[in-house]
């Protein structure tokens, strides 16, 4: 059985087939670098299909590839008990105790695994060990990834195209440079006097834009429906304390100025690859969830439970640990530098070096639409490990160079309110493996889709539905009963 993991699919075992398991390792030609590790599952009834699986984080970590793939509804039965083989690597690096998990990028030949060419180099071990097994090889091969994993996905079809029949994309980290730099800005500011964002002044900021917002889309259900059009009239202005105000109620000017750097881009003074110079400002709604691990709102993934410190401490927020972490390991190459001290314009050369193997942004995606190829993104708009803007920004670059018509007919990119980063808060449960199997082998087109919300045990009873609007339309309720059923809302544009 798998190792659990904190994200909301990776504590559901589903039943596992008759299979052959194979575990073994990829030798680097650098014997300094480590090996990559690798996982194929070979089920005894096959469907003439594989899946492989992405990771998470800075990976490190063996995927074995026997849970649901990203989005999956818990009860459905899982890709292997369906006949695929399924496949999943560490990407060429081994977490350690007491060691930074940025620390690997060290090694050149570590970091380009990491980047993009582990996951082939396992993929065409597991092409021969599939013909070796069932005597043919495989006749549809997809991908499926979350955060890291989702820009594997895009970074497969941009860098391999004709590798993969159909990839899905959920939460991509793609911009992943810019990312990483814009935990900056937000985190230093916390780090002076008064500017930390406690969890309970998080709940003060939550609470504010869910009444202001919230009814928005036509039904008060504690999901912000459309955060675009709840971001335009939102000010943190309106938080600011007043006189004789209790402090833990309201903000102040230091926590307004924290806030507001959340929102906005960070902008390069020089463009990162395919000429990007800017990462989007986060949305609102969502803020106040919280959860353990990589789940809940701000408090996980913006502020922490104590203000951001160098290094980063497990107490601080995880997209500091990642943003300080990547700054110091793999631009600065300094695990000592005070960060408070760091410009990338200084640092130039090497930030387009990890730009140009990191951020998967290439928009010119004509040779994986040639060869068949089917992309689906899906954001959750209440994300806050990485700004969901970041992707639709990634989807209309695609359409302006290859022209929307065309996308169409391969791309399509869907988004979910009221989601956190790895599935919580809302409906977002949804099979993906469906869709692109429908799309890349029956020509049937995403559409109609519904994202349901369910509890973790079994029944794994549904609590509430939506539709999986298609962007740039959201969900609006128009029904006079229960806002908890899908068939209630309709997509708006």
């Amino acid at each position: 059985r798998p190792e659990r993991a904190p994200t909301p699919a990776a504590t559901i075992n589903p039943a596992l087939p008759e299979m052959c398991q194979v575990i073994g390792r990829i030798l680097p030609v650098d014997p300094s670098a480590p090996p990559i590790m690798f996982q194929v599952n070979l089920p005894t009834h096959w469907n003439g299909k594989s899946l492989q699986i992405g990771g998470g984080g800075f990976n490190g970590v063996l995927i074995k590839a026997l849970q649901h793939p990203p989005s999956m509804p818990f009860g459905s039965p899982g890709p292997l008990a369906r006949g695929y083989v399924t496949i999943g690597t560490d990407s060429g690096h081994q977490n350690a105790p007491g060691v930074p998990i940025q620390a690997f990028a060290a090694n050149q030949e570590s970091f380009v695994n990491f980047a993009h060419a582990s996951y082939k180099k396992v993929k065409d071990v597991a092409m021969v060990l599939i013909e070796a097994r069932y005597g043919q090889k495989s006749s549809k091969h997809y991908f499926m990834g979350s955060s890291e994993g989702g820009r594997e996905a895009l970074t497969m079809a941009q860098r391999y195209p004709n590798d993969f029949n159909g990839v899905f994309a959920r939460v991509p980290v793609i911009n992943w440079t810019a990312l990483q730099h814009a935990y900056l800005p937000p985190n230093l500011a916390m780090m002076e006097p008064g500017g930390w964002i406690s969890p309970a002044h998080v709940s003060v900021l939550g609470n504010f834009i869910n009444s202001i917002c919230d009814a928005d889309d036509g039904t008060a259900d504690g999901i912000v429906g459309n955060p675009t059009a709840c971001a335009a009239k939102f000010d943190a202005a309106s938080l600011k304390c007043s006189a004789g105000q209790a402090s833990e109620t309201c903000l102040n000017d230091a926590q307004i100025r924290a806030v507001k750097l959340h929102h906005v881009p960070y902008t390069f003074a020089f463009p990162l690859a395919n000429g990007l110079r800017s990462y989007p400002g986060r949305p609102v709604g969502g803020e106040a969830t919280t959860g353990t691990g990589p789940t809940g709102g701000w408090v996980s993934w913006m502020t922490g439970d104590e203000p951001p410190a160098q290094p980063a401490t497990p107490k601080n927020s995880r997209g500091w640990g990642f943003g300080s972490g990547m700054i110091a390991h793999f631009i600065v190459r300094d695990p000592k530098f005070d960060l408070r001290n760091y410009n990338p314009n200084n640092y130039r050369t090497r930030v387009e070096e990890v730009s140009a193997l990191m951020d998967s942004t290439n928009p010119d995606l004509s040779e994986f639409r040639a060869r068949g190829g089917k992309a689906i993104i899906l954001e959750y708009m209440a994300d806050y490990a990485q700004s969901p803007y970041a992707g639709i920004e990634y989807f209309q670059s695609v359409q302006k160079k290859m022209g929307a018509e065309r996308v169409s007919e391969f791309m399509k990119l869907f988004t979910a309110p009221g989601v956190d980063h790895v599935g919580t808060g809302a409906p977002a449960n949804v099979d993906m493996l469906a869709a692109l199997e429908d799309w890349v082998e029956r020509d049937k087109a995403p559409s109609n889709l519904t994202v349901i919300e369910q509890a973790n045990t079994p029944p794994f009873a549904a609590k509430r539905s939506r539709p999986l609007c298609e962007w740039p339309a959201t969900p609006r309720y128009v029904g006079k009963d229960n806002s908890n059923v899908a068939a209630n809302f309709t997509c708006v544009k």
